[in-house]
């Protein structure tokens, strides 16, 4: 099971000029099994596209499932964000683009309750999520 990063969804939702490296990423990963969005990422493109429940409609055409987070992936979501500010701290760092909660629960989700996460962002999640699977949609 592959979990979708809000960054691509909205990609490929809001016809972004990356929607087809997106669309391919997303294709590679269903023909070999379930891809999936979690809470987080549905919340952040209702916010960011306006979508509504429609959005869930969109999804399954698509043949994307919704997997709601576990107790234990919020769990680890909050250590890893308490992990990230004490490292800037320790690194003596302001942190220009805050990383907020959303992040650490998409990819705690992926990494406890998937088997990989399609992102824009790899750096962030192999950085704080070691082990995870990282899959980075790539032009043609």
């Amino acid at each position: 099971m592959i979990a979708v990063d809000s960054s691509v969804l909205i990609d490929l939702l809001g016809g972004d000029t990356r929607a087809s490296a997106s669309e391919e990423s997303v294709r590679q990963a269903l023909a070999r099994g379930p891809v999936v969005v979690c809470d987080v990422v549905v919340a952040e493109v209702v916010a960011g596209l306006g979508y509504g429940a429609e959005l869930f409609d969109v999804l399954e055409e698509a043949g994307i499932r919704f997997s709601p987070s576990e107790a234990r992936t919020a769990v680890r979501a909050g250590e890893m964000q308490r992990r990230y500010k004490e490292r800037l701290k320790a690194e003596g760092r302001q942190d220009r683009s805050p990383r907020a909660v959303p992040d650490f629960l998409i990819g705690a989700h992926a990494l406890l309750q998937c088997n990989g996460l399609i992102t824009r962002d790899a750096g962030f999640f192999r950085d704080y999520f070691k082990g995870l699977k990282v899959i980075v949609p790539k032009p043609a």
